[in-house]
């Protein structure tokens, strides 16, 4: 019985600290981001740098299925198709790069 309560807060304890998009490229993502010019919306936005849009402090991504949401969101303002992995691509970019969510 103790091995089980043992085995299963191991599992436990990876789940918690399990990378959100550990399916995603973040290598694959830069590159649709970049492709896609994806921050030439953002410095608009941001007075010339895109990128702060992701670390602000009044940023509208707070977990990772916001993040997703927001992909999606951008991703048809933009008219661009994304198959479901290059979504997870690029939310994996930006979580390495900007949100480091867990």
């Amino acid at each position: 019985m103790k091995k089980i309560i043992t085995g299963m807060l191991l599992l436990y304890c990876g789940m918690v600290n399990a990378d959100p998009f550990a399916g995603g490229k973040p290598e694959n993502g830069k590159k649709l981001f970049d492709q896609h010019q994806c921050n030439s919306c953002h410095n608009g936005k941001m007075g010339g740098d895109g990128n702060a849009i992701f670390t602000r402090p009044d940023r509208k991504v707070a977990n990772p299925q916001q993040l997703t949401d927001q992909i999606t969101v951008c991703a048809r303002n933009a008219r661009v198709k994304l198959t479901a992995q290059e979504k997870l691509d690029v939310a994996a970019y930006l979580n390495k790069s900007f949100y480091k969510f867990k």
